[in-house]
């Protein structure tokens, strides 16, 4: 740097500016001194650079997975969603840090924040972790989560409407007569218990002939899907419509309709939630609530840099919108 100096004829702390892009340093006299950088071989070192600025110019993705250890990245809800922050991320000039955390321990939270891998850190799901997102919430660390939006939540979320996005699902199986739909995931799941919740409310003020809720409790796996419902169905339950808390459930249902010799839709109508691109492709064609994960991706992004830079910000909630395929025999 010093050799940059005495050809720049400057001193070494304007060539410290120049090749940090400092307004400070006039426009000119940076690009000569980047021009005499780069004839001389010199290359910033980005870490040296960031450790005396006390940044790592790196955001962490975080996945914990309290609600379901067997849930693997490669799920397609995971991979469209890292594909999304991994563009927001990269373009903002950020590198990605991701980290899975299969069975959170007391603590967690803090501790991921206390190792400083990051400037900032994204929750994807609050799984069962609600109290300790809460509690990391009380200190000034920037972290945003997606997921579900509750009344007294203290730390900052982005996620779909999923009261209004499962009642939305809900009442078009009724419009179409269905009157005895099962709900089939996990409520303890925050998420999941917002579209149950929204399920009820629709079942609750469909007409006189809707049978009363039932929860076909499911672990997100398309395996374990498969079996519950599978089983459901073995037990002689009758039902007509299948509303199903993912994509990936509601495929793993429409598995185990087939294979118990159940014509969709025409003996039970399907609808999932999330969106994914495979529901497009499977037969028949899946209904779902599409989540704009291209959106919140930006969101989550947008609101982290802004907790970063100091300021307060606000949770955000998107609406969800109903795409009708065939597996509801809504395009008839």
């Amino acid at each position: 740097m010093a050799d940059i100096a005495r050809l720049a004829g400057v001193h070494v702390s304007t060539v410290s500016r120049a090749l940090g892009d400092s307004t400070l340093v006039e426009k000119s006299m940076r690009e000569r001194i980047l021009k005499i950088a780069r004839q001389q071989g010199f290359v910033v070192n980005p870490t040296a650079r960031n450790l005396r600025s006390g940044r790592t110019q790196t955001l962490s993705v975080v996945i914990p997975l309290a609600h379901e250890r067997g849930q693997v990245l490669t799920d397609p809800f995971f991979t469209y969603m890292l594909s999304h922050l991994a563009d927001e991320i990269t373009q903002r000039g950020y590198g990605m840090h991701l980290q899975k955390v299969p069975s959170p321990k007391q603590g967690w939270l803090q501790r991921l924040i206390a190792e400083r891998r990051a400037d900032g850190i994204i929750v994807i799901g609050q799984s069962t972790e609600h109290e300790a997102l809460q509690v990391a919430a009380e200190t000034t660390a920037p972290f945003i989560v997606w997921g579900g939006h509750f009344g007294k939540q203290n730390y900052c979320v982005v996620g779909t409407d999923n009261v209004q996005a499962a009642r939305m699902a809900t009442e078009h199986m009724l419009k179409l007569g269905r009157r005895r739909i099962v709900f089939v995931g996990d409520p303890s799941i925050p998420e999941i218990k917002l579209r149950c919740d929204g399920y009820k409310q629709a079942l609750a003020q469909g007409p006189a002939s809707t049978a009363p809720a039932t929860i076909i409790k499911a672990h997100i796996t398309p395996e374990a899907a498969y079996q519950m419902v599978l089983e459901h169905i073995r037990k002689g339950k009758r039902f007509d419509a299948v509303f199903a808390a993912t994509d990936i459930i509601a495929i793993s249902a429409m598995r185990a309709l087939s294979a118990s010799g159940l014509a969709i839709p025409d003996d039970v109508a399907v609808v999932g939630f999330d969106g994914i691109e495979m529901g497009a492709h499977v037969h028949p064609t899946l209904t779902t609530v599409r989540q704009d994960l291209n959106r919140g991706a930006r969101l989550l992004v947008d609101l982290l840099l802004r907790r970063i830079a100091g300021e307060a910000v606000e949770s955000v909630t998107m609406p969800g919108e109903l795409v009708v395929r065939e597996s509801c025999g809504g395009l008839r």
